[in-house]
């Protein structure tokens, strides 16, 4: 079945976050988020990449609309999430998003069939 599609909202653990990239404008990736009452732990980044856009009041200028973050779970989901730089139709505190999913057990059924 490969990734699956999943737009939702999750919940930073803000006690988890990483505050180190911080210091440079980027977002405290936590290590743990929830969702859909499950709490996701982060074991491993991926790869990472920003979203820019024009600025929306004429300026020739870009700015950094979303932080993405491609990550692997403990439970080996490989996700991608992402951080938006202003908070989703005026809604405060939706800034994290879980993208996308690919869920270890597709895999391992995957790999188990051989015609």
């Amino acid at each position: 079945m490969g990734e699956r599609f999943v737009s939702e909202v999750i919940s930073p653990v803000v006690s988890t976050c990483d505050t180190s990239r911080m210091a440079i404008g980027e977002p405290g990736l936590p290590r743990e988020f929830l969702w859909r009452d499950r709490t996701l732990r982060i074991a491993e980044v991926l790869r990472t990449w920003r979203e820019t856009g024009k600025c929306r009041h004429g300026s020739p200028e870009r700015y950094v609309r979303k932080h993405w973050f491609e990550v692997i779970t403990t439970a080996n989901d490989i996700m991608n999430i992402y951080f938006e730089r202003q908070s989703h139709r005026g809604k405060k505190g939706d800034r994290w998003w879980l993208f996308s999913i690919r869920e270890a057990e597709e895999e391992r059924k995957e790999d188990s069939f051989h015609p």
